[in-house]
């Protein structure tokens, strides 16, 4: 091998080290001490990489620490930010400052997701990697340099030149729309019950407590100083449930299925077209007046509802006794027969008889 193919090779490390230190010096606004930790905090587990003692070498130790830095550093600028804010309004601004998604996207617009080290063959890293990625680093600094390091880059570099504390802190995210587009998307029945309305102890602000119901599926609930702030943190934390839980999802469907069965269920057999016959009773075609045989029958009759024969009673004086009315009782009265019908009937007897 020659000796210019040596000193390249000696060179490599160093010209990559050098490099990953002018990117993290635009990235934080300043040189790492130890490199070290950087270079682990862009290592993501999918690379598969062990130190000397076996051990996986990875960024999730980082990130875990640079989690809990970032509620402390960025609940402490807010808090600063926003003097005179409710608790309520600090917890949600700080909330939307460290989402996974908003750390996302600083990792990609300060370009950090360029820099991570993974088992993909593309530079396009989903913002939960990059999320990871930006905790991870932060966790880097803290060991690094301290925790006063940690709030320089966050008010410095982040909230000074990347993101609008202001702009962030008053956007709100109307988790009830979504929650309830969501319902909709899917035809579950979604309803908010409240829980609790009470007074608070030291303001006598009114407070109330609202829950939510999906299906009759018991979701999560919200307590704020309004009806809106607390049905916005219920359908939040649902929103999460959601997310996180797919067993509290089997149940909404589930008992949505249940409803569905019983609403598609018939209330009654379908009835029949065909008519029964054995109500209809024939009268004679022409009653001799004074006689009043289907007035009697007319007013003495009782009919159903439908129309049909329900009960039929008549009193006839018969030996000073009542008889039931039957159908054998009723004949129709002779008629005088004309001549043509009496010739008509002596034809048909002889023809029989011969």
């Amino acid at each position: 091998m020659r000796l210019s193919d040596i000193i390249a090779r000696l060179k490599l490390p160093f010209r990559e080290e050098k490099e990953l230190f002018s990117s993290l010096y635009g990235i934080m606004g300043f040189y790492p001490h130890d490199i070290s930790y950087y270079k682990q905090a862009l290592m993501h587990k999918s690379i598969g990489r062990r130190n000397d003692k076996g051990r996986p070498l990875n960024n999730e130790r980082l990130e875990f620490l640079g989690d809990a830095l970032l509620d402390a550093v960025v609940g402490h600028i807010v808090y600063d930010h926003f003097p005179g804010k409710r608790e309520g309004f600090l917890t949600n601004t700080r909330s939307k400052l460290v989402s996974r998604d908003t750390l996302g996207k600083l990792a990609e617009e300060m370009g950090l997701t360029r820099l991570i080290l993974s088992s993909g063959h593309s530079n396009s890293h989903n913002s939960y990697m990059a999320g990871n990625a930006f905790e991870a680093l932060v966790g880097a600094i803290y060991l690094d340099q301290g925790y006063d390091a940690v709030m320089r880059f966050m008010k410095k570099r982040i909230l000074a030149r990347v993101i609008n504390i202001d702009k962030v802190a008053y956007k709100e995210v109307n988790f009830k729309s979504k929650l309830l587009e969501w319902s909709q998307k899917n035809r579950v029945h979604m309803e908010f019950r409240m829980q609790k309305q009470d007074k608070d102890k030291e303001s006598g602000s009114p407070i109330f407590k609202f829950q939510v119901f999906m299906e009759g599926v018991a979701g999560e609930s919200g307590q704020g100083f309004s009806k809106k702030e607390a049905q916005q943190l219920a359908s939040e934390a649902t929103l999460k449930r959601l997310k996180r839980e797919p067993q509290f999802i089997d149940a909404i469907f589930n008992a949505k299925s249940e409803r569905t069965k019983m609403e598609e269920m018939p209330t009654m057999a379908v009835p029949s077209t065909e008519q029964e016959q054995d109500f209809v009773i024939h009268q004679p075609e022409a009653e001799e007046e004074g006689t009043g045989t289907n007035e009697a029958n007319r007013t003495n009759g009782t009919y159903g509802t439908n129309g049909t024969h329900k009960s039929y009673e008549t009193h006839k004086t018969h030996d000073e006794t009542t008889d039931e009315f039957d159908l054998s009782d009723i004949t129709a009265t002779p008629q005088e027969r004309s001549r043509e019908d009496i010739i008509a009937a002596a034809e048909a007897a002889a023809f029989a008889e011969s």
